[in-house]
């Protein structure tokens, strides 16, 4: 392997391994061996145009090509120009899943879901890195440089990991780039001819420098040096102050103060725990409410609505732009009384937090800057680094009051919700459904059901309310949960909900705040130590509905009150005039439009999308001759010099001087490997061509026969110079000289003298030649010019 095709892999390599510090970030980690083949078809063009030669800026944008045409047959093929080519509409998948990735990375906890937007992410940043670090080490041949890029990418992925990132991705990160530069260091070595070492060891020849027979010393030496600077950067930060939080942390309370995070987008039951155990309580929102019973209304942060053995977490959502008036809760029947609330709500300056805490359900917002809606759980999500940092806005929302009759007499749900909503995992105890059953034996109904499991954890089971229980949110948290009937508000709603799914009422689990606390002013203020989670259950006619099984937190619902009437609920308010319950608004034409390229893939979009492509969305011929122009001259490139010693051929051997006639015969030589000597005469120069590329017979006499002619052609007197019937032998001559050359070597030699001859170099010469000849002529013309100068006496 030679020095630069060594450096080519190690650079790759380097790149690999670096990249594997993006695994915990993600889940699964299919993208890594799709990064893998990207990389190693972009570093094999790198390599190609370098054998040509191509100029370095050609080179590093030949792989560029190539990389953008490999993303567009990855994720938009179906929209590129002949499958290949990124035309407009590609153009615009791509930016709709550039754009979709971002507030993807911003919405979801580590490890986040592979969706198309990330992956899209990932890959092109890995392509993007690996360019650079390619271009750095190898096509400019400065590989400490390269890691520069590699630092970048190692660092991303340590800031977006909790905690930073694990030593072992360090340590592949190191040791790719130590690769690098030894690989770069062995190469500049060869440069210099062989280098001795010291005295050969026992039963090793003396040649074993030359033959392989071990590393020479000063690459031992490398090797040596770098094994121990990894070792120190290993160990040394072993013994220094830990550093609390990553690069890109945002979770926490922003101040630095240590007072408690505040609780998380996606996952918030990390840091909830530490918000309601914080030794110093802070304010988080402040608001103003014309609701009856304030203390009956919670914010709700984000609904988690996926348990899959490990944690409850939220489904993969999709979300659109905010409405002006949010469509009605799913289920609500006109029947169930609401009235509705105004809440104006001020957010702490310190407190960023990407969901907006708001009363369920909302039915309008008005808030500035930029927000997004999730309809499935009615939440409002910052979009492109939007938080809630110091934001004031005012929600409308509905205050529910079914009556438990209505809930006893609701009729069942949909089979789909019903499905996705009661789906427990395989591991599971058996205890938590024999408990549900046991506690629920005497329910006629599922609302009787889910008003004894709320009793039962609230007063009933003996349950005691301790915030510093650490006993996990799994599976095993629940069955120890139900053993120790020690925990707080988590381990309430997660183990109600649970149990409620086992006998088959749909549930999911809610984390935002409580009420808070009244002030004098009117206001109603909200702190750290209000944090809060609690299950939601799912009755058709009334929706989702809150229950409150923590004891000694919250308010109980008036509904599951046993004192409360069936006719009517309790604090009575009056009803909003005119309010009918609305279908929720169809979707207008443009939706078609805002629907991401992966939901369109997944035929998630309705029927407005089937025919998307048929009624004049695609690229027109203009757009297609405008790419088209752009794109197939840079694919053209690899051909150019093929096409150019063609033409340069057919003017030399038509003109009839011997003269032309011989320097195609040097330049055929110089395509097989045969470099040319000006220090020889014609004839010296013609048995070196045919010693070298092994000629005999016809080819060999030919030769000769042209050193001859140009001798006569350079010093014979004009009269005695070769005719027509000379030229025409000496472009025979030429054309079997060059058949048998390329007959004498390998395919990959012969392949190489037709597509990439080395004889293109001339062209770079002209050039450069002719740039000479045109800066010394205008500086001749400059100094010519003459300047008059007023004011001269």
């Amino acid at each position: 392997m030679s020095g630069r095709a060594r450096l080519t892999l190690c650079a790759l390599l380097a790149t690999l391994l670096t990249a594997c510090a993006m695994l915990p970030l993600v889940h699964p980690a299919t993208w890594l061996p799709q990064a893998a083949v990207l990389l190693a078809l972009q570093s094999a063009t790198g390599a190609g145009a370098r054998r040509v030669p191509l100029a370095r800026w050609l080179t590093v944008l030949a792989q560029l090509v190539v990389s953008v045409v490999l993303l567009t047959l990855l994720f938009v093929g179906e929209r590129a120009l002949g499958g290949v080519l990124p035309g407009p509409g590609a153009l615009r998948d791509f930016g709709a899943l550039f754009s979709q990735g971002v507030q993807d990375v911003g919405h979801y906890a580590m490890p986040a879901p592979l969706t198309d937007g990330i992956r899209l992410l990932l890959l092109s940043g890995v392509l993007l890195i690996g360019l650079m670090v390619d271009a750095l080490a190898v096509t400019f041949r400065t590989a400490a440089a390269a890691g520069l890029p590699l630092l970048a990418l190692y660092s991303v992925a340590a800031g977006l990991s909790q905690g930073g990132s694990d030593w072992l991705w360090f340590l592949l990160a190191g040791c790719g780039y130590l690769l690098l530069l030894l690989a770069e260091g062995r190469d500049r070595l060869s440069q210099w001819g062989r280098v001795f070492g010291g005295a050969p060891r026992k039963g090793r020849s003396t040649a074993a420098g030359l033959t392989g027979g071990g590393a020479v010393a000063p690459v031992r030496t490398g090797r040596r040096l770098g094994a121990l600077a990894l070792g120190i950067a290993l160990v040394v930060p072993l013994g220094l102050p830990a550093l609390e939080g990553g690069m890109l942390g945002g979770t926490g309370s922003g101040d630095g103060d240590g007072l408690g995070g505040t609780i998380s987008a996606v996952n918030p039951l990390v840091s909830l725990q530490n918000s309601l155990n914080v030794t110093e309580d802070r304010e988080v929102l402040r608001y103003r409410t014309d609701h009856r019973n304030p203390s009956d209304q919670y914010l709700r942060i984000v609904a988690l609505d996926e348990f899959d053995g490990q944690s409850w977490k939220t489904a993969e959502r999709h979300i659109t732009d905010v409405p002006e008036r949010l469509p009605d809760p799913p289920g609500l029947s006109p029947a169930v009384r609401t009235t509705e609330v105004r809440t104006s709500v001020s957010a702490a300056g310190w407190y960023a937090q990407t969901y907006l805490p708001m009363p369920y359900p909302a039915t309008q917002v008005d808030i500035g800057g930029k927000w997004r809606f999730e309809p499935v759980g009615r939440t409002l999500v910052g979009d492109r680094g939007q938080n809630t940092r110091g934001v004031q806005y005012t929600v409308r929302g509905l205050r529910l009051q079914p009556t438990a009759e209505q809930l006893t007499k609701a009729p069942q749900p949909a089979p789909a919700l019903v499905a996705e909503y009661t789906r427990v995992p395989a591991g599971l105890p058996p205890a938590v459904e024999e408990t549900a059953l046991r506690v629920t034996r005497k329910a006629k109904s599922d609302y009787e059901r889910a008003v004894l499991l709320q009793d039962w954890f609230a007063s009933e089971g003996g349950f005691t309310y301790n915030t510093h229980v650490n006993s996990g949110t799994g599976t095993a948290g629940i069955a120890k949960f139900l053993e120790d009937k020690r925990g707080f508000c988590v381990h309430f709603s997660f183990t109600m909900a649970a149990m409620a799914r086992t006998l088959r009422i749909p549930a999911r689990v809610a984390v935002g705040f409580t009420a808070g606390s009244a002030k004098s002013d009117g206001s109603w203020s909200v702190t750290l130590r209000d944090a809060h989670a609690w299950p939601e259950l799912y009755f058709e006619g009334v929706g989702w509905t809150r229950f409150e099984p923590t004891p000694s937190r919250g308010s109980t619902p008036d509904y599951t009150r046993p004192e409360t009437p069936t006719g009517r609920p309790s604090n009575p308010a009056p009803e909003v005039p005119g309010r009918t319950a609305a279908p929720a608004p169809a979707p207008s034409s443009s939706a078609s439009d805002a629907c991401p390229p992966e939901m369109r893939r997944l035929g998630e979009c309705g029927q407005a999308q089937a025919g998307a492509g048929a009624d004049g969305d695609g690229p027109t011929w203009g757009q297609v001759a405008l790419v088209s122009g752009a794109v197939l001259p840079l694919l053209a490139l690899p051909v150019l010099p093929l096409l150019w010693r063609s033409r340069v051929r057919r003017r030399r051997l038509a003109s009839g001087d011997p003269l032309e006639a011989w320097r195609e015969l040097g330049d055929a030589a110089w395509d097989v490997g045969v470099e040319p000597d000006g220090a020889l005469s014609p004839r010296g120069a013609a048995r070196r061509i045919v010693t070298l590329g092994r000629l005999d017979g016809e080819a060999e006499q030919g030769v000769l026969r042209l050193a001859g002619a140009v001798e006569r052609s350079l010093y014979a007197p004009p009269a005695a110079g070769p005719g027509a019937a000379g030229a025409a032998d000496a472009a025979g001559d030429v054309l079997r000289a060059r058949a048998a050359l390329l007959a004498g070597v390998g395919r990959w030699s012969r392949l190489r003298a037709l597509v990439a001859p080395r004889s293109a170099v001339r062209v770079r010469w002209a050039v450069s030649d002719r740039w000479a000849r045109v800066r010394g002529a205008v500086a001749g013309r400059l100094r010519t010019v003459r300047i008059p100068l007023r004011g001269r006496g």
